[in-house]
């Protein structure tokens, strides 16, 4: 009998809501612990999956770490991812960070096939596709995802542009929903921080949108140069990087970040980078409301990178203040360097001094000098590279140390000559001098003049604090260092201010305060060797002796070469008197000659 055309077997189309997720990070999950990984999907699809159901949806697939749903309804899409990543947010709170499994979702509403089990066609495989270039713990929409749901719901987006998604001719336009909405509705046991007495901003890591995760480097600049451009504006009171770091690749909410970094507007973006084009997209919130006050995106050639990113800093800043006459914001401008290759090369270079490993730190002086010998006037390549000879004396992995400190006196010098109105550069310059050379007189001089061109540094105002301590002024010291902490609360390097504060106090004889920051120092690495140093000497000086007499033992244990005799070759260019009272202290606590 011949077919009339709408048998069991025909296919069939309609329009749906399509939603793709999967597991960010499966496969490294799978790599360092199989059955637990399983475990844990299968733990967290018996909480997820009936949540689909319930919005109405109905689940296609489940293949590996993979959900495939449909929806008769875009909202109901929506709502179901929303309820998704917020149960994934809560149900990560409880389990160490590096076995948290994040869904990237994706959802798209197109013309579907369908055959009563299965559903075919570009409407599944643009959700797909968004679901691939959502970041963890995040969701991605097309356009029309986006206009069927607008105003319906109460969620917030960023515009992410034209995306040319993999193997979908046309390119579709993304939208991403705020991360705010979609993080675990907890109350945040850090205390919240007082506004400061003028407009307050942290800038979040940017999203990198390139599909090249060697690109990661160049969204982190990007955003460096823009914390930087802002915070030559006296009136802003902006947060450092290393704080504003903390959050990368963190699902957030606006309100708990504003109170945890005391601030009252975030900005958080992304950047994508494509053969010779780059875009540069930014939303600007009040913290308090999680209102979006702006959006913009910013898009050209490579070239014109320095451009985009003045742009950028420059529409900020007139969200916050619209009467800026933008002659102020055009004296802001600057360009580190011409050449657009050195500028990789730097970028690379902090990016692995950030890593705060010895093969790292080896690495950023490659990329350093490369950059260098591409353009011999890159003040900021100079200074980073004098820098990292501080880490290097830091944590004692000087090679040749007389060799290294006339390096690191050559770097800073001539990064001080090139970099004569850039604060970063003349701090880093000045801490090299003054640590690693000892040569605190100008050290000194180069770091107050950062701080005169930009109040807002964070870094120069923990290396001013250092020498003033060593400067033997223990109470500026104080001051300068609660002020770093204050602009940087978040800071990986919050544990250097802490054992500055313990040394001020030390010296100052306040030696239950010493002994207290060199705890608070302790609870971050319980093996610091220099709050180890510092608690040693102060304890024993409180009468404390069982303390110093443990706090010596664990430090031998560490270094078993560490003596009285070569102890300076790891501090600062202390005072005499100094230098030889932290020496008696420690004799004292049992530490060999």
């Amino acid at each position: 009998m011949p077919s009339d055309g709408k048998g069991k077997d025909q296919l069939q189309r309609r329009l749906a809501a399509i939603l793709a997720a999967d597991i960010a990070g499966y496969t490294a999950l799978m790599g360092a612990d199989e059955a637990r990984t399983i475990r844990d999907l299968k733990e967290h699809q018996a909480t997820i999956l009936p949540m689909i159901k319930d919005h109405g949806g109905r689940v296609i697939d489940t293949a590996g770490d993979g959900i495939l749903a449909e929806f008769r309804s875009v909202v109901n899409a929506a709502e179901c991812a929303v309820a998704m990543q917020r149960t994934m947010a809560e149900r990560n709170a409880d389990v160490e960070e590096d076995r948290r499994m994040y869904f990237r979702i994706g959802i798209n509403q197109g013309d579907v096939i369908f055959d009563e089990t299965r559903v075919y066609g570009d409407g599944v495989n643009v959700a797909a596709r968004l679901e691939s270039v959502a970041e963890p713990g995040g969701i991605c929409i097309s356009r029309k995802v986006y206009e069927d749901i607008s105003g319906k719901m109460q969620l917030s987006f960023l515009d992410l542009g034209e995306q040319q998604l993999k193997n979908i001719a046309q390119p579709v336009r993304v939208y991403r929903v705020s991360d705010e909405q979609l993080a675990a509705r907890r109350v945040t046991a850090k205390p919240a921080l007082a506004l400061p007495d003028k407009p307050s901003i942290a800038v979040l890591p940017f999203t990198n949108l390139s599909g090249d995760p060697e690109q990661e480097y160049f969204a982190d600049g990007t955003v460096e140069e823009i914390i930087t451009g802002l915070s030559r504006f006296r009136w802003l009171f902006v947060v450092a990087r290393n704080s504003s770091f903390t959050y990368k690749g963190k699902a957030v909410d606006t309100k708990q970040v504003g109170r945890e970094l005391g601030v009252r507007y975030l900005l958080e973006g992304s950047v994508r980078k494509s053969a010779n084009r780059v875009r540069i997209a930014g939303q600007l919130i009040d913290a308090a409301s999680g209102t979006h006050l702006w959006a913009n995106r910013f898009e050209g050639a490579i070239e014109s990178i320095f451009d985009l990113q003045d742009h950028l800093t420059a529409s900020v800043v007139g969200a916050i203040a619209p009467r800026l006459q933008q002659a102020e914001i055009e004296r802001a401008r600057r360009k580190p360097t011409e050449s657009l290759d050195a500028y990789d090369l730097f970028l690379r270079g902090m990016a692995n001094f950030y890593k705060w490993t010895r093969e790292g730190t080896d690495e950023a002086f490659r990329f350093y000098y490369q950059a260098i010998d591409l353009d011999a006037d890159f003040a900021a390549a100079y200074a980073a590279a004098a820098r990292n000879f501080c880490r290097r004396k830091a944590f004692a992995w000087h090679i040749d140390r007389e060799k290294e400190i006339a390096e690191a006196r050559r770097l800073a010098r001539r990064a001080a000559q090139l970099g004569k109105d850039d604060a970063a550069v003349l701090a880093d310059a000045g801490y090299a001098l003054a640590y690693v050379v000892r040569d605190l007189d100008d050290g000194a001089a180069f770091i107050e003049r950062a701080l005169l061109i930009n109040p807002n540094l964070a870094s120069a105002w923990s290396y001013s604090g250092h020498v003033k301590l060593w400067l033997g002024e223990t109470d500026l010291a104080v001051e300068r260092f609660s002020h770093a902490m204050r602009l940087s609360p978040m800071d990986p390097t919050l544990v250097s201010m802490q054992h500055g504060m313990a040394h001020a106090h030390f010296f100052a004889g306040r030696y239950d305060e010493a002994l207290k920051w060199a705890k608070v120092a302790l609870r971050e690495r319980p093996d610091g060797y220099v709050a180890l140093r510092i608690a040693a000497a102060s304890s024993v000086l409180a009468g404390r002796n069982e303390e110093a007499k443990a706090s010596i033992a664990r430090l031998l244990e560490i270094d078993p070469a560490l003596r009285i005799s070569n102890f300076e070759n790891v501090v600062g260019p202390w005072r005499p008197e100094h230098l030889a009272k932290y020496k008696d202290a420690l004799r004292k606590a049992g530490l060999p000659e």
